[in-house]
């Protein structure tokens, strides 16, 4: 499965006025409640021939309901992540063998009353947090621990209070 390709994809490291960051528990994971592996940030594909930079926009409020943000920072790399084993050929329409990810930092400028995780009517998260970066790499999956890892140290500099 490693001649599969990776999935263009960008990040949304949201961050509300006092640098805490949104965090949401992935719908399929129901059961993670404080567990490490069921929380994550915003992320999705980009379509074709789109922009990344308009790609993160429009996943955010794909996903959770409001794109009331602007981008406040980019990592300066793609990063990648390969699916685990147990996911190849049955994640991502198992057409790809991980994802190829542009991520952002992105300032929420809406009060958390917009944020809206219904109204998808197929919601990736059934709950959302604001959390501190620092608290990042452990509530995500291994397999995705690398790179948040990566994110708390590259974004760093928004996690304080504006």
């Amino acid at each position: 499965m490693t001649d599969l390709p990776y999935r263009p994809n960008v990040g949304a490291a949201l961050f509300d006025r006092r640098g805490r960051l949104f965090v949401a528990r992935r719908a399929d994971l129901p059961n993670a409640e404080g567990a490490a592996g069921g929380w994550q940030l915003p992320q999705g594909g980009i379509d074709a021939a789109e922009d990344p930079r308009a790609a993160v926009l429009r996943e955010l409020a794909e996903e959770i309901g409001t794109a009331d943000a602007e981008i406040i920072g980019e990592h300066p790399a793609w990063l990648t992540y390969d699916l685990p084993p147990r996911l190849l050929g049955v994640a991502l329409g198992g057409r790809f063998r991980g994802q190829r990810q542009r991520w952002f930092a992105l300032r929420f400028h809406g009060r958390d009353a917009d944020i809206r995780l219904d109204r998808d009517p197929h919601p990736e998260f059934d709950a959302w947090r604001w959390a501190s970066l620092d608290e990042l790499p452990g509530l995500a999956p291994d397999f995705k621990r690398p790179i948040y890892h990566i994110l708390a140290a590259s974004f760093a500099r928004f996690a304080g209070e504006v």
